[in-house]
């Protein structure tokens, strides 16, 4: 296949199986992934032979990431075939991981969570983005910050791991307030056992692009984005969270294990505030990627 194909960092030694093309709903306005890719699922032979072919190079591979854009979509039954196939063919494997909606995870029953976790599904990676729902029905979300708080607490009864992103600046500079806390508010009903927060980076040819180029969306500056972070650590009551703000969108680089780090975190990000290092009148330099 020569479509773009992506994978969270956590998944850089995985063997990737690109069983989907796409992503089912394509429509976020900050996300520019999948804009030339039509949505297709491989059919379940298709899955098989892909496999095989895999396993000639991979044979004992351990971990499995399935790509792309939320094969948690697929009904329960193509999932269940999907891995039992590759229980199969990788006899080794220990883990398979795939992004998630939070709609495709409320699907299934929690009887069906149950079976897919004992056939080795094992870390779902979602994009929670905000926990204000007035910011997720503006960028074309199609989803409600209530349906995914229930995803993640119906996963992780049933064993799952959840990975959850959240997007530093999404509500702009007006938003960013009510963003910072209903997140939080969003994250402290969930407590997903993995947490990265990215800084919202406008990517050309995104409405979101769009928006920010007729005035409409605000960007926040370097400060400000090291300001909401701070807002937002200083907010969860997380009780089992390794947290990580260590992608290259973000102004400075984070990590530590909530709750025992947020002590040191804030601390880091009050003396980065308190310094002049950060751009207080624009969002500084774009990442390098860009």
């Amino acid at each position: 296949m020569n479509n773009p194909m992506f994978r969270p960092p956590a998944e850089a030694d995985s063997l990737i199986l690109q069983v989907d093309q796409g992503c089912p709903h394509n429509r976020c306005t900050f996300c520019g992934m999948y804009r030339t890719v039509p949505y297709r699922r491989l059919a379940l032979d298709e899955v098989a032979r892909l496999a095989e072919r895999e396993a000639g190079d991979w044979p004992d591979a351990r971990r499995i990431f399935l790509a792309d854009g939320d094969v948690m979509s697929r009904p329960f039954a193509e999932l269940q075939a999907m891995l039992e196939t590759l229980c199969r063919t990788f006899p080794s494997v220990a883990r398979v991981g795939t992004y998630a909606n939070g709609s495709s995870i409320v699907a299934k029953t929690p009887a069906q969570l149950q079976s897919l976790r004992a056939l080795k599904l094992h870390t779902l990676y979602m994009g929670l983005e905000s926990g204000d729902e007035t910011v997720l029905k503006r960028c074309r979300k199609a989803e409600t910050a209530a349906r995914m708080v229930e995803a993640g607490v119906m996963a992780q009864e049933a064993g799952f791991r959840m990975s959850v992103m959240v997007l530093i600046g999404l509500g702009g500079q007006e938003g960013s307030a009510s963003h910072m806390e209903r997140t939080a508010a969003a994250l402290n009903r969930m407590q997903p056992r993995l947490l990265s927060a990215l800084r919202v980076i406008p990517i050309p040819g995104t409405e979101l692009s769009e928006e920010e180029l007729s005035g409409c969306f605000r960007q926040l500056t370097a400060w400000q984005a090291a300001a909401e972070l701070r807002g937002l650590i200083d907010l969860l009551d997380l009780r089992g969270t390794v947290f990580r703000a260590n992608h290259g969108s973000n102004v400075v680089p984070l990590e530590g294990r909530l709750p025992q780090d947020k002590g040191r975190l804030l601390a880091e990000l009050d003396g980065l505030l308190g310094s002049e290092l950060l751009d207080r009148d624009t969002p500084g330099p774009a990442p390098m990627w860009l």
